[in-house]
């Protein structure tokens, strides 16, 4: 699997994401003896019964078919064939409700359909195990008065207007020349359907593959961990939330509660200590098992003591989110924070995290965002935090999630900060950084240079070449 950091995971065809031994792309890690991995780049590691298997395939299915048709504007044609076939679950029953916009996929004659609906704003959730559709009228809801925002006709970055600039020709047919090899599956390796490359604040190269365009959105996978380092700096800066507090939750805080002692800070580290690896990572069941963050995150255990161990534990970021929620103390606002003090402050308006259905955000992953939003991104922590002359960010947060935590992975690899990687000296790269996820999505940030470069793909197998690529990108833009 080569070095896949924040690959997703389902019980029985894919590994649970947080073992420790062996590293995978973006980071993430998996036991070393866990078998190699399917044609979707994931691994099994546990045995649950067939219809655990089934309940979760079908979640696996339905999160996949609601998100990629009405997020990401794709066929169910194209999402079987992004996803590597989905491990099989074609075969499934699936009942497209496109007007309700409600996916119902039969996985057992006793059981009620698996069930993930889409709303406006929040996108798509799922329904836990056993629920029918009248449980949909219970799921959160932003008020009607939050409304994605038409910000397309606006100048770049905030818009798409004025986006690009023509290099010097040699330069320009230098950075081409590589950002095809990109696409080639032989360079650079991986499956690639977006490529862009930003330079002083304008576009520089921008090339799409398999159907995708600069509006289309598709998996992130770990990558908005990045968006959640980034809603986390916010409610440290405008709601009061402490890095160093200790009970990072209120539910941590009873006398005697060892989780008590967990920080925001080894949360946003990695380094929380909480159990991870193999069959005891909570996240299959919130990810296609329709589980909540709180019953099923927020109760896991203490494996390692906090701050001493680096531990790749996606439902870490997605605590992070909860300790956002308790620090901001009022649903509706939290439920728009993302959107409204975020994303589209910066234009991203086609960046979706999906919440569970007691309204907490999955965005350890199950987030979906177009090449450009990735761009946006990149651009906002390139300018320290500001857009635009509006600070969004606060003051140091882009050198914070940008230095190395005290505790590390124990390869040569990319180290990790405040739930981003980075990449520095890695292939030559100066300074850089970038927010990673699974099947290669990447931001890479190059301050000394004033570039970000987006990459996008659907990989399998070895993954993308990425810090050589971006070596290559800077080298041809010199």
């Amino acid at each position: 699997m080569g070095r896949m950091r924040g690959v997703v995971c389902l019980s029985a065809v894919v590994a649970l994401c947080a073992g420790q031994t062996a590293r995978t792309q973006e980071g993430q890690q998996r036991p070393a003896a866990a078998p190699a991995p399917n044609a979707m780049g994931l691994v099994q590691t546990v045995n649950p019964t067939p219809r655990r298997q089934a309940a979760q395939m079908a979640g696996m299915r339905a999160v996949a078919l609601c998100s990629g048709l009405w997020e990401g504007g794709r066929s169910v044609e194209q999402i079987n064939d992004d996803n590597g076939g989905l491990g099989g679950t074609e075969s499934m029953k699936t009942e497209i409700d496109s007007a309700r916009r409600i996916v119902s996929i039969k996985y057992s004659e006793a059981m009620p359909p698996r069930i993930v609906a889409w709303r406006p704003v929040l996108g798509c959730v799922q329904l836990p195990i056993g629920a029918g559709e009248d449980a949909l009228k219970f799921v959160p809801q932003v008020d009607a008065s939050v409304v994605r925002p038409d910000l397309d006709s606006k100048d770049w970055p905030t818009g798409d207007r004025n986006a690009g600039a023509r290099l010097p020709e040699a330069k320009q047919k230098a950075l081409d020349a590589v950002v095809d090899a990109g696409f080639n599956g032989k360079t650079y390796g991986g499956r690639t359907w977006g490529i862009l490359v930003v330079q002083e604040g304008k576009i520089v190269a921008e090339r799409y593959a398999m159907g995708f365009d600069m509006h289309q959105a598709a998996q992130t996978h770990s990558a908005a961990k990045s968006f959640t380092s980034s809603v986390v700096g916010i409610a440290t800066w405008k709601y009061g939330l402490d890095l160093d507090r200790p009970g990072a939750l209120e539910e941590w805080r009873k006398a005697g509660d060892p989780r008590g002692a967990i920080t925001v800070r080894e949360l946003l580290h990695m380094s929380s200590g909480l159990y991870g690896e193999g069959g005891g990572s909570p996240q299959s069941d919130i990810y296609f098992g329709g589980a909540t963050v709180a019953d099923r995150a927020a109760t896991n255990i203490l494996d390692s003591m906090p701050g001493t161990r680096f531990l790749y534990n996606p439902p870490d970021t997605m605590l992070l989110m909860r300790a956002v929620r308790e620090a901001v103390k009022d649903d509706r606002t939290f439920w728009a924070l993302p959107f409204q003090q975020l994303f589209w402050k910066i234009g991203m308006t086609r960046t979706t995290p999906a919440s569970d259905w007691n309204g907490d955000f999955l965005m350890s992953g199950q987030t979906y965002s177009s090449a450009r939003d990735f761009a946006r991104f990149g651009l906002l922590y390139l300018n320290d935090g500001v857009w635009n002359g509006e600070r969004i960010l606060p003051v140091g947060w882009a050198r914070f999630v940008s230095t190395p935590g005290p505790v590390q992975p124990d390869d040569k690899g990319p180290r990790y900060g405040g739930q981003f990687w980075i990449y520095t000296g890695l292939d030559g790269l100066p300074a850089a950084y970038s927010p990673n996820g699974g099947q290669g999505q990447y931001a890479m940030i190059v301050p000394s240079r004033k570039v970000v470069i987006v990459r996008r793909g659907f990989d399998f197998g070895p993954g993308f070449k990425i810090s050589k690529f971006c070596a290559d990108v800077l080298a041809a833009l010199e």
